[in-house]
């Protein structure tokens, strides 16, 4: 990401110096009305500009970002004409003599393929028309051309053609993030998807087993828990985005733990501590249930069926500006180098459910601060906590699913 920021910053110091060198152009002495000096006021003007230009290209190369960002790419170069492509149509055209689409379309191949910038003169016979001469700057990421920058004007000129190479490479740095952007969203998707992959197929076949158990002995029972199933396995393959609530995440952990309940009964004791004003807190997707199925596996299906009980405590507080989240059971604990291990993907997945993949989920959504907290030793049960922002920019529920923004109710 760093290198990304590094090249935004190299290709916008060509719009700094391009506002500096038109300031100058006007005069040296200061504006009228207390706007500073014409080079002040000049790189300001530069700069808010090519910020308006920003946001829509950072969605990527399409019809209606080049159709919003094309006027104030052309505001930056101050050409009277400007057209954004991709590899094969005009995506948008800005200003005068629309009708050279088709004729800019056949001169680009050239540039489009080798990634190189061209300049050629403009065949018209509109006599009005004041385009005469086209300047071509492709787009490229990742070495791949993605389209190009066209600027039109009535005459060749030298500084057109590296001012408009210069802005095709800012366009391009906006186009990068964006790419950057879509791998990361793509990322999280596919991690979503192992870990439904690695968690459903272990939880599914335990809870058909419990439903089944209970069918002729206690058919309402049966009924019961086969409703809880539902939810819960609604929840974890719904398709409404990559975040959620903590409302939400809680109430999917509830259901859940109904499942473990009927299967372990006695054995399994949870309590949760919910602090209300925490529910509304929007987390990655699928993020606290792998913890507690975690617990749950480590603290009793990997036990002996001698142990009398499990205990299990969630916890979710208020800590300012964070929401404080803690998961822990008294099972067996784990080795801190396994658990090294687990985190950094060198082990065997089951050995640790989803934990790597919580762990590189908030890392990517908050940063690395906010990795998971993990606390355990052999024989000394494992505490797992995680901090999650109240506000992070890009992170926002897709809504809730169906339930009511209360608490689920203490096992």
């Amino acid at each position: 990401m760093s290198g990304f920021l590094a090249g935004l910053c190299v290709a916008a110091l060509p719009l700094l110096a391009a506002g500096f060198w038109f300031g100058r152009r006007t005069a040296r002495s200061p504006s009228p009305g207390g706007l500073g000096t014409p080079v002040e006021h000049a790189t300001f003007e530069t700069l808010h500009t090519a910020s308006l230009a920003a946001p829509p290209l950072r969605a990527g190369l399409t019809g209606e970002t080049a159709r919003r960002s094309a006027r104030r790419l052309r505001t930056l170069l101050g050409t009277d004409a400007l057209c954004l492509t991709d590899q094969e149509t005009v995506l948008a055209w800005e200003g005068a003599g629309e009708h050279h689409r088709d004729q800019i379309m056949e001169r680009i191949g050239g540039p489009l393929e080798t990634g190189r910038g061209e300049a050629f003169r403009l065949v018209c016979d509109e006599p009005y028309c004041p385009l005469r001469w086209a300047v071509v700057a492709p787009l490229t990421v990742d070495d791949r051309v993605h389209g190009a920058l066209v600027a039109c004007a009535p005459r060749e000129s030298a500084v057109l053609v590296r001012a408009t190479g210069e802005v095709a490479r800012w366009v391009s740095v906006q186009l990068e993030l964006a790419d950057l952007d879509q791998s990361r969203t793509r990322l999280i998707e596919a991690e979503i998807k192992a870990l439904r992959a690695q968690i459903s197929p272990h939880f599914i076949f335990n809870s058909l087993a419990v439903i089944a158990s209970f069918v002729r002995t206690d058919p309402e029972r049966a009924r019961e828990l086969l409703l809880e199933f539902a939810d819960f396995t609604r929840y974890s393959f719904r398709r409404h985005g990559d975040f959620t609530t903590l409302a939400d995440e809680l109430h999917a952990i509830d259901h859940y733990l109904a499942l473990v309940r009927a299967r372990f009964g006695d054995r399994l004791a949870v309590t949760l501590q919910i602090a209300p004003e925490v529910l509304p807190v929007t987390l990655p997707f699928l993020c606290l249930q792998p913890l507690v199925e975690n617990a749950v596996k480590h603290g009793l299906e990997g036990g002996s069926s001698k142990i009398d009980k499990r205990r299990i405590g969630i916890t979710a507080q208020d800590a300012g500006a964070e929401a404080l989240v803690v998961i822990e059971d008294d099972g067996p604990g784990m080795d801190p180098g396994r658990l090294r291990r687990i985190l950094a993907g060198e082990a065997d997945p089951s050995d640790g459910i989803g934990l790597s993949n919580v762990d590189d989920r908030l890392r990517q959504v908050y940063g690395d601060d906010y990795g998971l907290v993990i606390e355990t030793a052999p024989g000394a049960g494992m505490k797992i906590t995680a901090r999650l922002p109240k506000y992070q920019p890009g992170v926002h529920s897709a809504g809730r699913v169906r339930w009511d923004a209360t608490p689920p109710s203490p096992g």
